[in-house]
């Protein structure tokens, strides 16, 4: 933590602490959507192996159905961008870090992939996990992760601006924001690091975008991210797919 954020939350305390409590007995929590963790989409050869993991919003947490979330309708784009199939997997559970993200997986069957899309970094915020633990675990997630599956690339996801959150009272809210874009850029020089690729999230401001509960995405922000994750696997297509 750098010294002007350990500052403000040792100043922040006695604020802090009691809104935390309070956030925690009275957030509204939202399932995560119905409908299939796995399948096959288009039509063809196959053309990508995807595998979706991470924490509530990797679920589709905001949204009804998996048709509405991030891991099949992902799928369902590159299928449609790469003429061909696409086979995929979603490996989420709500409320988890990263570390946590490590036993799920540990504990999961995973498929065949060639490229891992990851959605972590919420929980870690909230469990104050520091800027070096998360990237090392993120470190070790992928190390895992490429050797279970042969994965050949990823994709890490950013942390949304949680300044953002409406419904986290100030100053709460803005300690978390910061905190966020602190873990935000560790892991976007990470993935630069590693020559991975990073979908950062800062451009999800507009809190009309969340779903009912004030935390999640909701309808109007999962189709936005799709995209611009298809772009980014499309336009990196190099970076994974087979050579004959």
């Amino acid at each position: 933590m750098n010294a002007g954020l350990f500052a403000a939350k040792l100043a922040l305390g006695p604020v802090l602490l009691p809104q935390a409590r309070w956030l925690r007995r009275t957030a509204v929590r939202l399932p995560e959507p119905a409908g299939p963790r796995e399948g096959k989409v288009g039509e063809g050869d196959m053309a990508l192996r995807l595998l979706v993991l991470g924490d509530s919003s990797a679920a589709g947490v905001g949204v009804a159905r998996q048709s509405q979330a991030l891991a099949l309708p992902l799928a369902q784009a590159l299928a449609e961008r790469l003429g061909g199939s696409v086979a995929w997997q979603l490996v989420a559970r709500s409320g988890v870090n990263t570390a946590e993200a490590r036993d799920m997986l540990a504990n999961a069957r995973l498929h065949r992939a060639d490229v891992v899309v990851s959605v972590l970094g919420v929980n870690d915020v909230s469990s104050q996990v520091t800027a070096q633990r998360f990237t090392q675990q993120t470190q070790l997630l992928w190390d895992e992760v490429r050797l279970r599956t042969g994965a050949r690339w990823a994709v890490v996801c950013g942390l949304p601006p949680m300044h953002m959150l409406h419904a986290v009272p100030h100053p709460l809210r803005w300690y978390l924001g910061r905190y966020a874009a602190m873990l935000d850029a560790a892991i976007a020089e990470w993935a630069q690091r590693e020559r991975l690729g990073f979908c950062g999230l800062r451009w999800a401001s507009d809190p009309s975008g969340l779903a009912a509960d004030g935390f999640h995405p909701g309808p109007g922000l999962y189709p936005q991210w799709t995209r611009r994750l298809a772009d980014l696997i499309c336009q990196r297509s190099g970076h994974w797919m087979q050579r004959s």
